[in-house]
């Protein structure tokens, strides 16, 4: 007797999934069922879709699997922070952060196993790119964090950051997807103005947003406002230089009105002076209605970048606040845990799947 090999039932459109249960002799509604069992109320397993019969889930158990992620290990911060180390179906490990801040629930999702840019300040960067995460993956990310803000805090998710490991301009169809996912009636039903993605920076990708007409917020993570330093730290600077980022950004704006922020990274007497800050405000001032962060650096073992002390961060702030652009200063958050990105994922036993 041939084996029947699993699906991934999450990997299937609604019209594949309405089109299998036809097939198999079952009414073709039970797929908006089955889809509203995965995506609205994030089953993890078929013998929770209570409202299909034994005999079609049993059905569903023999031809396909769900693949939900599982937390490998979290860590708690004395500042409420939550840094998960996430195990996918295969082995790999992923991070995931929850944020707590105010009155807002952040949650920071990953796009990839580990990252193939290179940025000299991120433990990620010194991960070599093992995969692009499925549109599911993401989602049970936002899910599982969703759950730690209700149960550890009595507070619901606000906002999602795609801020974690890897380029999601890299995995750009698989992050869209996940975005219909959590934002659409059919799954989370999440506002998109509380999403942000992140990119290091992708000229192209940044246009293709806004030809796609996404309704999300976009990051630009900055971190120096002169392609010689810009170069050093971040090497995708020398193919996408801030000449053709401004461009992009401006063109972003240009077609869906959402929010830009610059994210700056303040490094010890490196794109901390004031001269700095001159060239960043010259960055900023033709990208239409920008805002600033400035970030709080957590320190990595791998790299000798530090963070800058904070005097040299007030003068850096007030040039900025002085030309009336919008700036944010964002302290680091979990200190006393491996919060910078990558370095949980890094020193938690991975496992192997055969």
């Amino acid at each position: 007797m041939d084996t029947i090999v699993k699906q991934d039932i999450r990997k299937l459109s609604a019209e594949g999934l309405k089109a299998f249960l036809v097939e198999q002799g079952e009414q073709g509604f039970r797929a908006k069922q089955i889809l509203e069992w995965l995506w609205k109320k994030s089953a993890r397993s078929f013998e929770e879709m209570t409202n299909l019969s034994k005999k079609t889930r049993e059905l569903l158990e023999t031809h396909f699997e769900i693949r939900p992620l599982s937390v490998a290990k979290e860590q708690i911060s004395s500042d409420k922070t939550i840094k998960s180390a996430f195990r996918l179906y295969d082995g790999k490990l992923i991070e995931g952060v929850l944020i707590p801040a105010d009155d807002r629930m952040t949650a920071c999702v990953s796009s990839q196993v580990g990252c193939s840019l290179t940025c000299k300040f991120c433990a990620t960067g010194y991960m070599d790119r093992e995969r692009n995460l499925d549109p599911a993956e993401i989602y049970d990310q936002v899910v599982t964090i969703k759950n730690q803000a209700e149960q550890k805090y009595g507070q619901p998710l606000t906002n999602i950051v795609y801020m974690g490991m890897g380029e999601p301009l890299l995995n750009y169809a698989n992050v869209l997807k996940s975005v219909d996912h959590i934002t659409s009636p059919e799954g989370l039903n999440m506002s998109p103005k509380r999403i942000t993605v992140s990119t290091a920076g992708i000229a192209k990708m940044i246009q293709k947003l806004g030809d796609d007409g996404v309704k999300f917020n976009l990051a630009l993570s900055l971190h120096a406002a002169n392609d010689s330093k810009r170069n050093q730290i971040m090497p995708i600077n020398e193919s996408n230089t801030l000449v053709a980022l401004k461009d992009a950004l401006k063109y972003f704006y240009n077609k869906t009105g959402n929010k830009i922020t610059l994210e700056y990274i303040l490094f010890y007497n490196f794109n901390d002076s004031v001269e700095d800050a001159k060239e960043l405000w010259n960055f900023a001032k033709h990208i239409p209605n920008a805002h600033i962060n400035i970030i709080e650096y957590n320190p990595i073992e791998n790299a000798q970048y530090k963070n800058t002390d904070p005097q040299t961060l007030a003068k850096f702030a007030r040039f900025i606040e002085q030309k009336n652009i919008p700036i944010t200063v964002r302290r680091s958050r979990g200190k006393d845990i491996d919060a910078a990105c990558g370095q949980l994922a890094t020193k938690t036993a991975p496992v192997t799947v055969e």
